[in-house]
């Protein structure tokens, strides 16, 4: 199985969700799945993942992790050309390395380039930026290709982004 995850913050609690699916073409998941953090960490410039990472923690604490593949986040692996670790790396030595991780972001980052593969999909013009941790980053960008939905963003990253935001925490 596959899980995208997401975060989502409002004054002094953190909303994450989890979609879980099966195979890359999936038009529907199999599983949502929420967690709520009270008082995660405040953001720190160039920490993201000091917040981040214990909310997808939590998130993930009642899953099978040995029945996960793969896990996809909204971000970096690598924040820069040096390989600076982004969330994506940290989820990723989290589960000891084990579960190869791709990250999926929406805007460029300064000096990110030899790490990062940008991915045009549907009629858009504008990529998505893409970068993988134990798997390889053409394969990685393969399977968000291959994702079900005509448009720039999948079906199912765009409704794990759809869920994180929905309901007021």
């Amino acid at each position: 199985m596959i899980i995208a995850v997401d975060v989502y913050y409002e004054e002094d609690k953190a909303k994450s969700v989890g979609v879980i699916f099966q195979g890359w073409g999936d038009s529907k998941p199999l599983e949502i799945i929420t967690s709520y953090t009270e008082n995660p960490l405040e953001y720190e410039t160039g920490f993201f993942y000091k917040r981040e990472l214990p909310c997808i923690r939590e998130l993930l604490k009642p899953t099978d992790i040995n029945q996960i593949h793969t896990i996809v986040v909204d971000g970096y692996v690598y924040l820069d050309n040096e390989k600076k670790p982004g969330l994506g790396h940290y989820v990723y030595t989290e589960f000891s390395e084990k579960i190869p991780v791709i990250g999926v972001a929406k805007s460029s980052f300064h000096d990110n380039e030899a790490f990062v593969k940008k991915l045009y999909r549907g009629k858009s013009t504008k990529p998505l930026f893409i970068t993988s941790a134990g798997m390889e980053l053409s394969v990685a960008a393969g399977h968000i290709q291959s994702m079900y939905g005509e448009f720039r963003f999948p079906h199912l990253l765009k409704l794990l982004d759809k869920q994180t935001k929905e309901t007021r925490l």
